[in-house]
């Protein structure tokens, strides 16, 4: 009998040692079309993992906002239903004030100054979700967003009688709208389309490609040629599922991530000037502000800046680097 049990515990053992070392699923929703530039990066992400960690590690996504707005996904995450998000910064802003700075309105010319600054601030804004419990697996440029409208908007006028959406928790813009004399609508991002749809909004900023992927082209008539705001996606894992995976499974899972961002990225810039080019061939009458209306646009994004730094609306460490470095930039021009 001794030797049987002996036997017995060997072969457990023996089993035990043969099963996947930090097996896991981890589920991450969003709000991106199937189909879309992103979601085919993140696919192809998710098999490499696959295959790198020899099936430990697999990566289900759930697309188009199956899983609900923002606030669903993040209380999904909290209650262990989901592992991660691929979500804006404005809808990250309510769990870390930074995560929306790059969005602050015509803090960048182009996207040499985009490229300068993250640099130095990805790093910094990746420290400051871990202290919220999350793991950053990418950061990635959506790209700037510009005005478009179902009424023609020409001046600040004209966009004070409209009805402006602004995401949900997105405090810049509207701090930013409301100092040019606006009230802004605020909705979830996946409640916009309905939103314009029933007539209850009749002007959006977004970027090309999502005015085209999120369908909401079929919808507006005018586009404002002035870039208000740069977007920023991220793909984020709630950080006990991540440490939960071995070492090796989580280098893996990092190094595939970064190489679909990065893939993102550069399609992202493609596709946003094909899809600008795209918005004009279905109709969409381009309108290109003169310099004294964009020198006005300017002022009131300056006055909301302003605003947003008495109110603490980020932290300073980020904030300086992002002054410093754009100084810096602009004057080696």
């Amino acid at each position: 009998m001794s030797k049987l049990l002996k036997a017995i515990a060997g072969g457990l053992l023996l089993a035990a040692t043969a099963l996947p070392v930090s097996a896991a699923t981890l589920k991450i929703a969003s709000l991106a079309p199937d189909g879309s530039t992103w979601m085919n990066e993140m696919r192809a992400a998710g098999e490499r993992i696959d295959a790198a960690t020899e099936g430990r590690v697999k990566v289900k996504f759930y697309p188009g906002g199956v899983m609900g707005n923002d606030t669903t996904v993040l209380r999904k995450i909290r209650l262990g239903q989901l592992q991660g998000a691929a979500l804006t910064g404005s809808e990250l802003s309510i769990l870390y004030k930074d995560a929306q700075i790059y969005s602050v309105p015509f803090l960048f010319r182009d996207d040499a100054e985009v490229d300068a600054i993250r640099k130095v601030v990805d790093p910094m804004l990746r420290e400051g979700f871990t202290a919220k419990g999350f793991h950053v697996l990418s950061i990635t440029g959506v790209g700037f967003a510009y005005l478009m409208s179902v009424p023609d908007v020409r001046s600040k006028t004209d966009l004070q009688k409209g009805k402006v959406w602004v995401p949900q928790n997105d405090t810049i813009a509207e701090i930013t709208f409301r100092e040019g004399g606006v009230e802004p609508i605020p909705l979830p991002l996946s409640d916009a389309f309905t939103g314009l749809q029933t007539g209850l909004i009749d002007t959006v900023a977004t970027t090309p490609t999502a005015a085209i992927a999120l369908q909401w082209h079929t919808k507006l008539k005018h586009l404002v040629d002035m870039p208000l705001s740069y977007v920023v996606g991220y793909v984020m894992l709630d950080q006990k599922a991540y440490m939960k995976l071995s070492e090796a499974d989580r280098a893996a899972v990092d190094a595939e991530f970064a190489k679909g961002a990065a893939n993102i990225d550069a399609a992202n810039r493609s596709d946003n000037q094909k899809a600008f080019e795209a918005l004009q061939e279905i109709g969409l009458k381009v309108f290109k502000p003169d310099a004294e209306e964009a020198a006005l646009w300017r002022d009131v994004g300056k006055r909301a800046l302003d605003k947003l730094v008495a109110d603490k609306a980020f932290t300073a460490p980020v904030l300086g680097a992002i002054e410093g470095q754009l100084a810096k930039q602009r004057a080696a021009e």
